[in-house]
């Protein structure tokens, strides 16, 4: 089978590998579409790789094609959206149904060979059965919309809450979604003037703020009347954008931060008092994982999608490339271009 293997920082070589065998209890799932994701670009461009060469890639969807022995949860044929992390299921972590906390994990893409492939093999508790209807390229975004949806639940956002989400990259954009399923009040995408209006108002922002305007903190105060926000998802993970999460945060607030940096963070004294003397409570939120696995974050996606509540729109793709492509995918990111959305590689 082909795939596309990393060597190294910026060293991708699309190639013929050995096509893995199909252990008891897994299955064969021929890939259809795989997204790029954030932590995808510093492995492929910035050496953090557990190991190379390696095939990367955990955001995708495919057919079923062999089943191991033993297998009965699924079938051949299926439609399905992959499920990267693999829990030892074994811990006390896993045992209190905190999977994404286990320890010993394992993880389709970084720890295993990924997707960036004609196929990959994977627990059959790894797939999550989608129908027919749904398109397989749509069904490559259910990872980062459970993610999305996670932070939501560790947060307990409440109805008729004021929500700030800052981030209008994929997980941002579906944070919208979620918040407005889930019933807050406002929502207002906090961004660098960077996304695409239409589909963020789309997505259910009632506002839109740019960090870049000069009274920026004027309009936050006006627009929550002095308040700040009652909940605040900060899906972009920029050392700056942490700390406009404390800033823009009410009294009794809640931040939660889903989005990862990717350099040093350090607190100044104002952003310790934000936290302090606002009594915020602060939470992280890592991946998508609730019992019974892979949990509510999966099936609550599903539905939502099938019932038109949740919109998978076209415009969240930036652009598609075949996966013979994919030197040309990651270019996106090295030479300037002002990427909006997943970049998604596709198998005919």
């Amino acid at each position: 089978m082909k795939a596309v293997v990393a060597y190294g920082n910026g060293k991708l070589e699309y190639k013929e590998i050995d096509e893995p065998a199909v252990p008891e209890g897994y299955v064969k799932v021929a890939v259809k579409a795989c997204g790029i994701c954030g932590s995808d670009l510093t492995r492929v461009l910035s050496n953090t790789a557990h190991s190379y060469p390696f095939v990367f890639g955990h955001e995708f969807s495919g057919v079923v094609v062999e089943l191991g022995e033993g297998v009965t949860a699924t079938s051949l044929g299926a439609h399905v959206a992959g499920i990267p992390l693999i829990p030892c299921m074994a811990c006390e972590d896993c045992g209190n149904g905190d999977y994404a906390l286990c320890k010993q994990y394992g993880f389709i893409g970084s720890r295993q060979q990924g997707a960036f492939a004609d196929c990959v093999v994977v627990p059959v508790q790894n797939v999550f059965t989608i129908d027919h209807s749904i398109p397989l390229e749509t069904a490559a975004l259910f990872e980062p919309c459970t993610v999305a949806l996670n932070g939501l639940f560790l947060s307990n956002l409440r109805e008729e809450a004021t929500v700030a989400v800052i981030g209008s990259g994929t997980i941002g954009l579906f944070a919208l979604q979620w918040a407005k399923i889930c019933g807050a009040s406002k929502i207002a995408l906090i961004s660098r003037g960077n996304q695409q209006d239409d589909l963020v108002y789309q997505c259910g922002a009632d506002a839109i703020f740019n960090t870049k305007s000069a009274d920026f903190g004027s309009q936050i105060e006006t627009y929550t009347k002095g308040r700040g926000f009652d909940f605040i998802y900060d899906a972009a993970g920029g050392t700056d954008t942490v700390h406009t999460a404390f800033a823009i945060a009410g009294n009794h607030g809640v931040v939660c931060l889903i989005g990862t940096p990717k350099s040093e963070l350090t607190f100044d004294v104002r952003t310790f008092e934000h936290i302090n003397r606002k009594n915020l409570h602060v939470t992280g939120s890592w991946m998508s994982y609730s019992t019974p696995f892979p949990g509510r974050e999966w099936s609550m996606t599903a539905d939502k999608l099938m019932s038109g509540a949740l919109r998978f729109s076209d415009a969240m793709f930036y652009k598609k490339f075949p996966m013979s492509e994919a030197e040309k995918a990651f270019d996106c990111y090295t030479r300037g271009e002002k990427v909006q959305g997943r970049v998604l590689l596709v198998n005919p």
